[in-house]
């Protein structure tokens, strides 16, 4: 069958998403919701580098809500607070369509029964589904570290870390705002201020859905973060990083349960790939201790074509988006979250 999609937000996995959609054969692009007035009435194939489709870029949510549309490609950016898209996320529920978001809600659970209820509400009120998916969260601990923890006979901890090379981030807001870079260090509350509260509500999703599918109970996440300063002035794709400001964020969190820690996630952003702190290391290492011992480390490599803008990382989302469709608007009414086959259980 062909379904009929709604591509939701344009920037760089928006735009990766949208060609996906057009390049398939099994996929009608029906409507596309783009931020950027400057994007408003143009054709969805010139802002996809593709011929021209029809569908025209549009601001109006409400037309969008309107459209008879099986599936809504769910991409916006993350922003401040964790929860500023689900006014939205609710809306296309109800109206009817099925949505992939790539904008957190990868495990809504990790927050408590009521955030929970209030998507399983709007999915029932619509019938409809919601699936959030990406690399990470989504498949480094949710898929691949739950595989390797399955091969264990006991199994005693598994550590995550995430270090990636942003100097090449186009967008000064995402990465002055929404990552922290550039900011005064004497500032920066890495307890209690927004930009924790943002990834500690993003990532905690992953630690809760791999606790609760590895039978842990009453666990509880703590922080352990870090910030590097930049020794001089750096310039990258999105400005200057000021000598003395934040040139890198380590966003760290244990999850301890019984009084022991079982799991660790670190998610490294860096300003300045040529740090020693982070120089060479792959882009995910994945480390579980007991036995067997076993580590597993994972890099993306971007094309080689100096035309192709698209990175590794974009294309990864993209394809475990495309991948979903089907699935998702199969599913019944409700949160879908990926199940485990023979999980570890503690």
């Amino acid at each position: 069958m062909t379904y009929r999609v709604v591509q939701w937000a344009t920037g760089a996995i928006g735009k990766t998403c949208l060609r996906a959609v057009l390049d398939s054969p099994s996929l009608e692009l029906v409507g596309l919701l783009v931020y950027g007035d400057g994007k408003v009435g143009r054709d969805a194939g010139e802002i996809a580098r593709r011929p021209a489709t029809g569908v025209v870029a549009t601001r109006d949510v409400d037309a969008v809500l309107a459209l008879d549309a099986d599936i809504v490609l769910h991409t916006p950016r993350l922003q401040l607070p964790y929860e500023k898209h689900d006014a939205d996320i609710c809306a296309l529920l109800r109206s009817g369509k099925n949505v992939i978001t790539t904008a957190g809600n990868h495990y809504p659970a990790a927050h408590g029964p009521d955030r929970l209820a209030r998507f399983e509400a709007a999915a029932a009120d619509g019938g409809t589904t919601l699936c959030g998916l990406g690399v990470s969260p989504g498949v480094i601990g949710e898929r691949i570290a739950m595989t390797l923890a399955s091969t264990s006979v006991d199994l005693e901890a598994i550590t995550i870390d995430e270090v990636l090379d942003a100097s090449t981030m186009p967008s000064p807001d995402f990465v002055f705002t929404v990552m922290g870079m550039g900011s005064d260090p004497a500032a920066t509350d890495l307890t209690n201020g927004p930009l924790p509260a943002l990834y500690r509500a993003l990532y905690s999703e992953t630690l809760a859905y791999m606790a609760d599918n590895l039978g842990l109970t009453d666990y509880e996440i703590t922080d352990d973060h870090h910030v590097e300063l930049a020794a001089d002035d750096l310039e990258v794709r999105a400005g200057t990083i000021r000598k003395g400001t934040v040139v890198a964020t380590e966003w760290r969190w244990h999850l301890s349960a019984a009084g022991a820690r079982r799991l660790s996630l670190a998610i490294i952003w860096t300003m300045d790939g040529s740090l020693e702190r982070y120089a060479g290391r792959p882009h995910w290492r994945i480390h579980m201790t007991g036995r067997p011992e076993v580590t597993m480390d994972i890099d993306m490599r971007d094309a080689v074509d100096t035309d192709v803008r698209t990175t590794a990382g974009q294309y990864i989302t993209a394809g475990i988006v495309r991948q979903a469709i089907p699935v998702v608007v199969a599913a019944p009414p409700g949160v879908l979250v990926a199940p485990q086959f023979a999980p570890y259980r503690f």
